[in-house]
């Protein structure tokens, strides 16, 4: 596994297909603010209510806001998934696990029970709109995710390694930095 990515490091480099049919890296947004989220897999219950959430309030964050989430899977999966959906943001597929692995995304079982344990209302919410985890890998199932907040001049200004699956920067803080708020 790769080492961490730290504030003021420059944001990861890659170049990924989105469900959109469009090859996305990062250098296409250069002199903008970036929201950046490796999440789990295409069918991972709790990055589907993420989503979601993030959706519901789109229109709090400013005009041409650039989010960008990697799924672990294969574009075609992501496709069948998510695509249907209006998401407002751009999705992006690493089916090799490459991107995760060269930037420190974590593995743990034991965070994702917890994860699963401490937030019951999530997983039965996405249990009610019909987001059930389609695979049976541990591996892919005890992924825990990243958020990083990327600045005009493409340097991390916050690198959130969350501490379980349903642990990321709130989206409260996301949407002022979208609007331009320093980093805390």
């Amino acid at each position: 596994m790769g080492a961490r990515i730290q504030v003021g490091q420059e944001a990861p480099q890659f170049s990924l297909p989105s469900i959109d049919g469009r090859q996305i890296s990062l250098d296409q947004f250069k002199g903008q603010r970036i929201i950046f989220t490796f999440f789990r897999f295409a069918s991972c219950p709790f990055c589907n209510i993420r989503i979601d959430r993030l959706a519901k309030r789109w229109s709090e964050f400013p005009e041409g806001t650039v989010m960008i989430g990697v799924f672990d899977a294969h574009i075609d999966e992501l496709r069948k998934r998510i695509g249907k959906r209006e998401v407002p943001f751009i999705l992006v597929a690493d089916s090799t696990y490459e991107h995760f692995e060269r930037h420190g995304v974590a593995k743990s079982f034991g965070r994702f029970m917890w994860g699963a344990l401490r937030s019951p209302l999530t997983f039965m919410s996405a249990t009610l709109k019909g987001y059930f985890p389609r695979t049976l890998s541990l591996s892919r199932m005890s992924t825990i995710p990243v958020d990083l907040l990327i600045d005009e001049d493409g340097r991390v200004v916050e690198a959130h390694y969350c501490k379980d699956t349903v642990d990321h920067i709130p989206i409260d803080r996301m949407i002022a930095f979208a609007h331009g708020a320093a980093s805390p």
